[in-house]
Parts: structure tokens; C-alpha cells; sequence
């Protein structure tokens, strides 16, 4: 018996660290993780996160924002002071300041055979504003009409936002701006209208009350969200105990939306699972995954800059065959297949 469902790409890792360039001469690439995925002009694309990290120095934590200017500005930390927090090895708290140890902007790869990716030389889009000011990462792309959608997580010290930017050629991009306010993340919209309007899937940040959930919204121009409605929340003593939150946008079956989504436990171990929703109410639940379809085995996905982790935010669909494209352990990116029917019929109803 599989322990999951995932048939992991022998390529694996498709993308590491060493195949990205660093956007400037003081900062090595630590991360290349949780891209968005899409077929344009017959080829595979993935819109990575890069996280990059100051050249080391000895004895300090470095971490970095961007400045007031857009220029990234290098905050260090001494490694033996007692006021600060490093216990996260992605953040430094002090004084009731978190700072992130890294700085990640969003990146182009592509493929004509959707294993062997040719990483571009310099960002496709960087942070921009006082909301974006810890950088930008883990974008969604999905296609409505002509336009491709990105969704994307804007970090800054008030916490994280929902951005989004559109391109026809991804060569040019137009910033829409912060489209959902702290603290919100994960943001998958539908590539179809239900009902003549636009929906989401999001995950706002309420975990003193019910937890990390996955609610939806609904628009009629892409940019202004409201009808907000809860649809699904972790669950007690299981894999997805912590948080959740969507992955890609959700693909459409003959059965309904399936939502391929992301749940941690407390020591945080992510895995994959699935949330079939109604075809015309995208808020309603109508079976989900009781065990995982995807969990971190390989050794890759265990061992990393924050290891035990599969995380999706992009996928490309032929047929029965889902490509799902995942960080693995926040360090590389991977790839695995699926079959559709398989994941359906894995369901609890």
C-alpha cells in the first residue's frame, strides 16, 4: 500500500538554490520554493519565490527589508543577544518586532517538457510599497480570458496581505495593489465565473478563535472582494491540527471544484489534501480528504531549511494527469503526479 498518493518526478529536485542567480552581488539565494505554476505559448512556466539572505557575517544574524526607496536595507542581529528570538530560523523577534532572515521576490522558469526548467537572470516582480517591504512570495497564476491573475503573499511589519498583478505577455506586469489586508494569505482564485462573478479562496489569520481557515469571496472586477463565507478549518488531533490554507486555484470536475490544499500539524509538518466544493456554490464543502494525498517522505522534503514540509501553490492539469509543482521542505522546488480520478474517489463524503 502507497503511504500516499503522489508519484514524485525522478528529476527531483527540479530547481535548487545553486541554478538561481542572487538579484545582487551581497546576497546568496537560501530558498527556492512554492511556485506558481501555468502553460503559456507552449511551454511550462513556474513563477518561484526566491528568498534571498545577506552574505553572512560572523557573530550576527542578518536580516533584510526594503527601504523607503525600494533599495533593501541589511538590519543584523548579534547571535548572543538575550532580547532576541532566533528560535524560528526563518525570523528574529525583538522588542515586539518580527524581521524575516530573508527577503523573497518572485522569479520565471521555464520548460518545454515540464522537468528540465531554465531559471530566468533577474526578478520578474519585487516588492513595492510600505506593504511589500519584507518582500513578496508564494504566488497563485491562474487564467481569466485573455489575462493571466497573480496572487501573491505581501509581507511587512504589519503582517501578511494578499497582492496581485496581471500580465497578457509575462514580459509586462500591472500592479493591482494589496487586494485583501493584513493578515491574509494564500489567495486561489477560480479560473471560471460562478453565478456571472469572480470567486476566491483565502485564508485570513484568526488563530485565537477557530484557527487558520480557508473562507471564500466573491467579485465582480477582481480587485474589490466581499460576501466573505467560511468553508473549511483545521482539525483537531489530525494532520491538518494547525493551520490550513488553499493551494492553486481549484480545478474543475465533473463533480465539482477540487481544491488541492495545505494543513499543518503544530510541529509543523505540512501535507496535501483535498476539499471537493460545490460547482455552484464554491463555499460549500462537499467531501474531504480524511488522510493526506501528499506527505514529506522523501528525503528532500524532509530535510531542509524548515524540513517535513510539502507545500503547493501551482499545478498544471492534462486529462487525468495533475502536475502538481511543490516546495519541498521550503528549499527546492519538485514536482509529482496524480491521477484525477484517483484523487476523487480518495474522498470522504
Amino acid at each position: 500500500m502507497r503511504a500516499d498518493l503522489a508519484h514524485r518526478s525522478p528529476s527531483n529536485p527540479l530547481i535548487v538554490p545553486a541554478m538561481v542567480s542572487p538579484s545582487r552581488s551581497d546576497f546568496v539565494v537560501e530558498c527556492v520554493l512554492n511556485p506558481g505554476a501555468f502553460e503559456y505559448d507552449g511551454r511550462v512556466g513556474l513563477l518561484l519565490r526566491v528568498a534571498e539572505r545577506p552574505v553572512p557575517v560572523s557573530g550576527w544574524v542578518s536580516t533584510v527589508v526594503l527601504g523607503e526607496g525600494g533599495d533593501p536595507e541589511i538590519v543584523r542581529f548579534r547571535k548572543d543577544d538575550p532580547a532576541a528570538d532566533f528560535s524560528d530560523p526563518r525570523l528574529v523577534c525583538r522588542d515586539g518586532v518580527t524581521w524575516l532572515t530573508t527577503l523573497s521576490h518572485l522569479r520565471l522558469a521555464w520548460s518545454t517538457d515540464g522537468k528540465t526548467f531554465k531559471v530566468d537572470d533577474r526578478p520578474a516582480l519585487t516588492g513595492d510599497g510600505p506593504l511589500e517591504r519584507y518582500g513578496i512570495e508564494d504566488a497563485r497564476v491562474v487564467r481569466c480570458g485573455d489575462e493571466f491573475v497573480l496572487t501573491f503573499t505581501s509581507v511587512s511589519r504589519w503582517g501578511p496581505a494578499v497582492g496581485m498583478a496581471v500580465t497578457r505577455d509575462w514580459r509586462t506586469f500591472e500592479r493591482k495593489g494589496v487586494v485583501l489586508p493584513p493578515h491574509n494569505k494564500d489567495c486561489a482564485i477560480l479560473g471560471q465565473s460562478v453565478g456571472g462573478r469572480h470567486w476566491m479562496l483565502h485564508r485570513p489569520t484568526v488563530a485565537e478563535f477557530s484557527g487558520n481557515c480557508i473562507w471564500s469571496a466573491i467579485s465582480d472586477d477582481l480587485v474589490h472582494w466581499g460576501g466573505h463565507r467560511f468553508v473549511a478549518a483545521p482539525r483537531p488531533g489530525t494532520w491538518d491540527e494547525a493551520r490550513i490554507g488553499p493551494g492553486a486555484a481549484p480545478i474543475s470536475t465533473p463533480e465539482g471544484w477540487l481544491e488541492i490544499y495545505h494543513g499543518a500539524t503544530h510541529d509543523h509538518r505540512y501535507c496535501l489534501g483535498l476539499l471537493l466544493l460545490d460547482a455552484e456554490d464554491p463555499s460549500r464543502v462537499i467531501a474531504r480528504s480524511v488522510d493526506p494525498v501528499m506527505q514529506p517522505l522523501a528525503d528532500y522534503e524532509r530535510s531542509g531549511f524548515l524540513g517535513g514540509v510539502v507545500f503547493t501553490n501551482g499545478h498544471v492539469v492534462h486529462g487525468d494527469r495533475v502536475t502538481v509543482f511543490y516546495g519541498a521542505a521550503d528549499s527546492t522546488v519538485c514536482s509529482a503526479d496524480f491521477s484525477l480520478e484517483e484523487l476523487l474517489n480518495s474522498l470522504s463524503r
